[in-house]
């Protein structure tokens, strides 16, 4: 009775060394603002309010990015409790980064995994999980993993414990939550597809073997992740069009960069700093020899591992194995948006940690116990020294999160080279009306990359608000030249024709901005205004209605919509006079 009163302590005390420590090191976080992306997800996002928003969420209706309903859900939910202030989205995703941390230290102990609690710690702690944590957007990489414990849990029941005494012997009703919770992980996130396979790596080293009831068991899991999969990566290509973006990538320097990224992520996880949100993006040559090094490096690896794997032990493969495949959708066999300007980003490794922390950490046991009598006291020591350096890296780390200006100015410090800091710079810059200070980084970013079509748009939108119209509509077409279906560009240069009184060629571009993007709300708006200026009040009235069907939250086409129902009613009213 009194070791179990003591376990129990233990158990408190471990836990609540944990949240407590992670909340402190996320203070910086919690006092952040909004950042890149964070428009699309929350600010600017009618699908949190708008009375129809939790139907079109999970009907994929006028979804801004992704699709991901479960998180567009949690935040509408949210939307409704703290409105637009940043504090509380931040506290949720801290919430669940913490949870994850205490469920990693519950299954861990269930696996009897040594460690379990200091490898929970050390991923509640660490600085790369920064940009999954601080960051709003990546609610859905932590709410993604809550829900892939929860189902590994569930699972883990079924699989290793009778389940009798919950459930009145139906140890399958584990079964069908892990796979209802499954379903919610893929909702959050389609890219946890690769659960079931992680699920057989761990009964793999539990076993000792897979045998046919495994495989039969995650059938469905397979099925349900694959059909997932498949049909967001379809969604996104039809409607916010990913599979659009041209990296020039051939099946060689796909797999050149999964090589690197492998050894890149493994390095910042065992040495993480200069973290950064944007890293430099590689230069991948096919036919120089040294960009092999990498691949030569994985192989030597895998090799060693294969030719060791007695003296190794299982455990240390499954650890591999698991950080290999979490990380596999991220390595560059699929195209992802972010690819223009980085193939690597600390966020894609939130999942994969686990394996490296898990294997780390034992290892360490192992150094740590062949001290004899002197073990306790290292390890103590040890732990501390660990714990309280990631504290303090992910605590500084947090700062860069504070806001735009912050962020890109951080990553153009560590990456002066990149373009997606020059670029976003630029437009926040803009957007304050820092104009020399727009033209400046929207021109560092046409020096990095000259044929950019989104900083000529960009520069145009600097000269349109500067007034000189003749340049702003230079920049505009120089970005159409390059490329042809930038609805930005389109609509932009429609307000310019509009501005110069030249409404044929104002309608020819607002229609190509709506052709190209149906669901471009201030497209539809801005041609509502071009019609209503030239007395066709019917069309006008069905663009203003489309671009609230849009975005409920588009102001100024609720009051134009207003304008012309109350002016057509007048010219009605008049006519029944006469």
């Amino acid at each position: 009775m009194r070791d179990s009163k003591l376990n129990i302590r233990m158990i408190m005390a471990g836990g609540i060394f944990i949240v407590v420590t992670s909340l402190a090191a996320y203070i910086p976080a919690m006092n952040g603002g909004y950042i890149w992306d964070d428009d699309f997800y929350v600010e600017a996002n009618s699908l949190l309010n708008s009375p129809q928003g939790l139907w079109d969420i999970w009907a994929g209706k006028n979804i801004p990015s992704q699709y991901v309903p479960l998180v567009y859900t949690a935040l509408r939910f949210e939307y409704s409790l703290w409105g637009l202030k940043p504090l509380g989205y931040h506290l949720v995703n801290i919430a669940l980064h913490v949870f994850n941390a205490l469920l990693i230290w519950l299954l861990l102990s269930r696996l009897k995994i040594r460690g379990a609690w200091f490898i929970s710690a050390i991923f509640a702690l660490h600085p790369v999980h920064v940009e999954s944590v601080a960051w709003i957007t990546e609610l859905k990489n932590v709410l993604s993993l809550f829900f892939v414990l929860l189902s590994a849990a569930a699972y883990f029941q079924y699989a290793f414990g009778s389940g009798k005494e919950t459930t009145g012997g139906k140890p399958w009703i584990y079964y069908l939550l892990s796979i209802f919770l499954f379903l919610c992980a893929l909702a959050s996130k389609a890219v946890v597809c690769y659960f079931p396979v992680l699920i057989l790596i761990i009964l793999w080293w539990k076993n000792r073997r897979i045998i046919l009831k495994n495989v039969r068991d995650l059938s469905l899991f397979f099925v349900l992740g694959l059909a997932f999969g498949l049909f967001v990566m379809w969604w996104e290509n039809h409607h916010i069009g990913t599979g659009n973006v041209d990296l020039g990538l051939t099946p060689v320097k796909r797999i050149l960069i999964a090589s690197h990224a492998l050894w890149f992520y493994l390095g910042k996880l065992l040495y993480p700093v200069n973290l950064t949100f944007s890293y430099p993006k590689w230069h991948i040559d096919a036919t120089n020899p040294l960009h092999y090094i990498w691949l030569f490096l994985c192989l030597a690896a895998f090799l060693g591992i294969w030719l060791l794997q007695k003296k190794l032990g299982r455990g240390f493969i499954a650890a591999i194995a698991f950080f290999v495949v979490a990380l596999s959708p991220m390595l560059g066999f699929f195209s992802l948006y972010t690819f223009i300007y980085t193939y690597v980003a600390d966020h894609y490794q939130y999942v994969a940690s686990i394996g490296i922390i898990v294997l780390v950490v034992n290892i360490g046991y192992i150094a740590i116990n062949r001290l004899g009598r002197f073990a306790k006291g290292v390890s103590i020591a040890t732990v501390l020294l660990i714990l309280s350096t990631l504290g303090i890296l992910t605590w500084r780390q947090c700062h860069i999160y504070k806001d735009h200006e912050a962020l890109w100015l951080d990553t153009i410090h560590k990456n002066p080279g990149s373009l997606m800091a020059h670029i976003n710079l630029g437009t926040f810059y803009g957007q304050q009306g820092r104009f020399d200070e727009a033209i400046r980084e929207n021109n560092n970013a046409l020096q990095i990359m000259p044929d950019y079509a989104k900083a000529y748009n960009n520069l145009g939108m600097v000269f349109e608000r500067k007034g000189d119209l003749d340049k702003a509509m230079s920049y505009y077409q120089k970005a159409l030249l390059i490329m042809p279906e930038n609805v930005s560009a389109h609509n932009n240069l429609g307000n310019v024709f509009q501005s110069k009184g030249d409404f044929k060629q104002a309608m020819y571009h607002y229609s190509q901005a709506i052709r190209i993007r149906p669901g471009y709300a201030v497209a539809h708006y801005n041609f509502g205004h071009l019609l209503a200026k030239r007395g066709m009040l019917k069309e006008a009235v069905r663009e203003f209605a489309k671009a609230l069907e849009i975005n409920p939250n588009l102001v100024q086409a609720k009051t134009a919509l207003t304008e012309v129902q109350l002016k057509m009613k007048f010219i009605g009213a008049g006519t029944e006079t006469k």
